[in-house]
């Protein structure tokens, strides 16, 4: 897992997408966007089985959830080559 490490397509897929976690607009540009996603420590991760393990670590009951539903959490942004932006607000 790597904390604070967010390449641009973290940034843009976040900036894109963050509706899906939050009821208005938090981040208008790249630098918000990497304010915020350190201020909630997001994580980016590769595969499931380490969405999985995140998640369950800050906390989060995601025992009954299958692979395919983890995944599709708000808290989840997909990148590409199965890696994950993870984030816990």
């Amino acid at each position: 897992m790597n904390e604070y490490e967010y390449d641009d397509e973290c940034l843009a897929v976040f900036l894109e997408n963050q509706g899906q976690l939050f009821d208005e607009p938090v981040a208008s540009s790249e630098e918000e966007a990497q304010e915020v996603l350190e201020d909630c420590l997001a994580v980016v991760v590769d595969g499931a089985d380490e969405v999985r393990e995140y998640m369950e670590e800050s906390g989060m009951d995601v025992g009954g959830l299958s692979d395919e539903e983890l995944i599709e959490a708000n808290e989840v942004f997909s990148l590409s080559d199965d890696r994950y932006l993870v984030v816990i607000a």
